[in-house]
């Protein structure tokens, strides 16, 4: 690629990752159209492209407190595992790869046959459940099916626990955002991490960073 492509190829991730973290579009594709057009250009580059712009973003906007708020997500995040262990959380999204920005929230997958217990087991704990519901999309032609509970932590931090099927623990997905493997946190990783490095990033085109 030449540098010319490059250039307007950073351009166009840079206008997307703005609208991105401003809130005025939700979704990569569409910001990645929008950008492309304020630009007056066909150019369209990659969903990482863009999450790296918009992970830069949020450390320049945000500073030494993005790293604390980090740190604490995933403390917090630790403590729900633990009362959902019997179903293998999982620690996924920017708090597992360390990207967060301003409105992120935990997400959680756990393993369960049973969602209704999984709630009955939040319950019993400070989270505020908001909301809790089946949800179906299809990917790939495939329908696949899930249940989410959003909910707040006491200290006013947003979480989302998507319950999936127990057969499917372990099953490998692929991030659409960064194109690569979704990998995540169990609770010894995350124990580990947040005693030898709470602050440790992981993206795919090193593998981890720190």
């Amino acid at each position: 690629m030449n540098s010319n492509a490059e250039n307007l190829r950073h351009k166009i991730a840079r206008e997307a990752a703005t609208l991105l973290y401003y809130g005025f579009e939700k979704e990569y594709k569409q910001a990645k159209l929008k950008a492309a057009a304020n630009l007056g250009v066909h150019v369209l580059p990659n969903n990482l492209e863009v999450a790296l712009e918009l992970d830069a973003m949020a450390e320049e906007t945000e500073g030494p407190a993005r790293t604390e708020r980090l740190i604490q997500m995933r403390r917090e995040a630790l403590g729900i595992m633990k009362t959902l262990k019997a179903g293998c959380p999982v620690l996924i999204g920017s708090v597992w790869r360390g990207t967060i920005r301003r409105g992120s929230d935990i997400d959680i997958a756990v393993y369960h046959d049973a969602p209704a217990e999984v709630v009955e087991l939040l319950k019993k704990t400070e989270l505020k459940i908001s909301r809790a519901q089946s949800m179906s999309v299809t990917k790939h032609g495939k329908a696949e099916s899930s249940f989410h509970i959003y909910a707040e932590t006491s200290t006013g931090l947003h979480v989302e626990i998507v319950v999936r099927n127990a057969e499917e623990a372990g099953r490998k997905r692929k991030c659409e955002t960064f194109g690569d493997e979704i990998r995540g946190l169990k609770i010894p990783e995350l124990e580990k991490v947040l005693r030898e490095n709470p602050a440790k990033r992981f993206l795919p085109e090193s593998g981890v960073s720190t």
